[in-house]
């Protein structure tokens, strides 16, 4: 492709190496884009307020893509721009659907404001849900199910222990079908439920349009199964090659694993 207009970039797994940073040699190609006017979207699973440590390091302060595409973020003020929301009606049918086939399934709720910045309590969870990633004490509430269903949610989280996501997400679609949106960002039993057509793809294309960038100049990288539309809608699609083989299916282009700065080594191309 040409000069890529606009970069966006998946952060766990693609972004950030191993050791869970990022490296001088992609904060210094990062620092080329941001130079020449062209915008760096960080496009995550993760929340508002998991984009901070990342964007400080990177020197990025613009819009950022979080919830899988649910949410866009600026940056800069620390507020949330717009979201795609399920509401509690919805939460419930949902749960209580895959509690058929997923039975000692645990759930939790992301919740934003919009207009404002990231909630100080910001999800929900019902005794027994486990996040993969761990959980700091101001940031979850633990409530009963009905509690947390019963708030509109950017994302429903659905926990199984004994299963991996894949085989979580089979049971799920073949339930739910395109009544919402389900993907995973981790093999550890996580299921990532949003509202129907919202993904990575939905929030990158709003980014796109804000920025006045077509999608044919957008290129895009990622390496998990919830960055599959983002690389598919993107001009230029880049899969890392320590991704899912999903993922490097749905690719224009395999690049060097996250451990070898494979978003940079492609960036270096023009920038």
């Amino acid at each position: 492709m040409d000069s890529p207009r606009l970069v966006a970039s998946d952060i766990d797994g693609t972004l950030l190496g191993p050791l869970e940073r990022v490296t001088d040699r992609t904060v210094g190609v990062i620092a080329r884009v941001v130079a020449t006017g062209t915008p760096f979207v960080l496009v995550s699973g993760r929340p508002p307020r998991w984009i901070p440590p990342v964007s400080d390091s990177a020197g990025l302060n613009g819009h950022a893509v979080c919830a899988n595409g649910a949410i866009i973020y600026d940056i800069g003020s620390g507020h949330v721009v717009s979201a795609h929301q399920l509401d509690p009606v919805r939460l419930h049918d949902v749960t209580h659907t895959l509690e058929k086939a997923l039975p000692g399934m645990a759930v939790a709720t992301e919740r934003v404001v919009i207009g404002g910045p990231h909630l100080t309590a910001p999800y929900a969870a019902e005794r027994g849900y486990s996040n993969p990633w761990g959980d700091s004490v101001d940031e979850l509430t633990i409530a009963s199910r009905a509690e947390v269903l019963g708030r509109p949610a950017v994302k429903l989280l659905v926990r199984h222990a004994s299963m991996t996501s894949a085989e979580m997400l089979d049971a799920a679609r073949s339930l739910l079908g395109d009544s919402v949106d389900v993907t995973y960002s981790t093999g550890l039993g996580l299921l990532e439920i949003s509202a129907p057509g919202v993904t990575k793809a939905k929030g990158l294309s709003e980014v796109a349009e804000i920025e006045g960038v077509p999608q044919s100049a957008v290129i895009a990288f990622g390496d998990m199964p919830n960055d599959i539309e983002m690389l598919r809608w993107a001009g230029h699609g880049v899969a890392m090659a320590n991704a899912h083989e999903d993922v490097k299916a749905a690719a224009d282009e395999v690049t060097a694993p996250n451990s070898e700065d494979g978003v940079a080594q492609v960036l270096e191309r023009w920038f």
